[in-house]
């Protein structure tokens, strides 16, 4: 998490697919052509709503609206530790003061998942506005320092949601795209921090 256009104590989050088949057998080259485009709107509707996300919004004086991928690319996932509890950071994005926000949060003892700002608008989370307006940032409840917050409810929500925006925005699932908020240039945070477990992460991203 990362205040806009100030410094500020960082707070924390909540506590709290498959293809479809096309059979052409019969069909004309056209009619085949058509199902199967019909088939990948409904694969990417099916990836755009798994895994379960909740509906929370962020103050609208903490995000910038946008028109992305139109607007600006969207080339990366960001991923934050919270350093407290899900209800306090979501009072924190829900007050205009705070000037911070990021599009998801994931909570740690099941894997929860609330989004606070949609896709195609900028949430402020990175500290960096260029990364900011191309990437979606994914908040996980805990402290960087106590790995016990890292649950394996949390890994595996938090990974088919990055697994999810990557099919949708064309992101590579590698660690040059999906990244912590310490990768992110001029940034003074640590988090994820090094008891995130990332060989573990990308792998459930992968096999998603």
């Amino acid at each position: 998490m990362e205040a806009h256009g100030r410094t500020s104590t960082r707070r924390a989050l909540l506590r709290s697919g498959a293809y479809l088949a096309t059979a052409a057998t019969g069909l004309t080259a056209a009619a085949a052509t058509a199902t199967t485009a019909h088939a990948d709107d409904r694969r990417r509707r099916r990836a755009a709503a798994y895994p379960p996300t909740h509906w929370i919004p962020a103050s609208t004086s903490n995000y910038r609206v946008s028109s992305r991928p139109t607007s600006y690319p969207i080339d990366f996932v960001v991923i934050h530790v919270t350093q407290e509890t899900f209800p306090d950071a979501m009072k924190i994005f829900q007050d205009p003061a705070k000037q911070v926000s990021a599009h998801y949060m994931v909570a740690s003892a099941d894997g929860y998942i609330g989004q606070f700002v949609r896709e195609k608008d900028v949430a402020w989370h990175a500290g960096n506005k260029d990364y900011n307006n191309r990437s979606i940032g994914i908040e996980h409840e805990g402290w960087v320092d106590d790995p016990k917050w890292f649950t394996d409810e949390m890994y595996a929500s938090s990974a088919a949601l990055t697994a999810a925006v990557c099919d949708r925005f064309g992101i590579p699932k590698t660690r040059g795209h999906i990244i912590g908020h310490v990768e992110v240039p001029g940034t003074d945070h640590t988090d994820p921090g090094p008891l995130w477990d990332w060989d573990r992460y990308m792998s459930l991203v992968n096999k998603a």
